[in-house]
């Protein structure tokens, strides 16, 4: 019998004032949400709050309205004993003494998946209006005490 408890981690970014209705079902069945900035306006911030009350989000270079603006520009969560550490823009990223073991960004708009060292770095890509070819996605981390699973998904333009 499997007693270990899994929890998913839904990781999103750079919105762009947008609540995309195909991932409000997947926010808000998700354990937590990260959004790691550039959220937009406080109206899609209270649009995110509403989906999950288990949300950590950090203040993106977009985030000027009065609320969102008010983001940190870190966090760090501790969840299934492994540390995140979140931001924005990867460049404004120190580890400090300890390098936590997954470090969640955005900014770029491209998803990214990259171990370096015992430190995995993931960028979700952008769930906000298509810019470029890239792709509109997002990210799910299904985390248990001793084995992660780390997934990405894209949305039709």
């Amino acid at each position: 019998m499997d007693t270990h408890q899994t929890t998913t981690v839904a990781i999103i970014s750079d919105s762009h004032d947008l609540v995309r209705p195909e991932i409000e079902n997947f926010l808000r069945s998700s354990d937590l949400v990260v959004h790691a900035g550039d959220v937009g306006s406080d109206q899609t911030l209270e649009g995110f709050l509403s989906l999950n009350d288990d949300i950590t989000l950090v203040r993106g270079n977009v985030d000027l309205d009065t609320k969102v603006s008010r983001l940190p520009e870190r966090a760090i969560l501790e969840v299934e004993g492994r540390s995140i550490h979140i931001v924005h823009d990867i460049t404004t990223f120190s580890p400090g003494a300890d390098a936590p073991d997954i470090v969640v960004f955005g900014h770029s708009h491209r998803p990214l998946e990259e171990k370096k060292g015992n430190t995995l770095f993931v960028n979700p890509g952008s769930i906000g209006p298509r810019r470029f070819s890239l792709p509109i996605s997002y990210a799910s981390l299904d985390l248990a005490e001793d084995v992660f699973s780390l997934q990405f998904h894209t949305i039709a333009p």
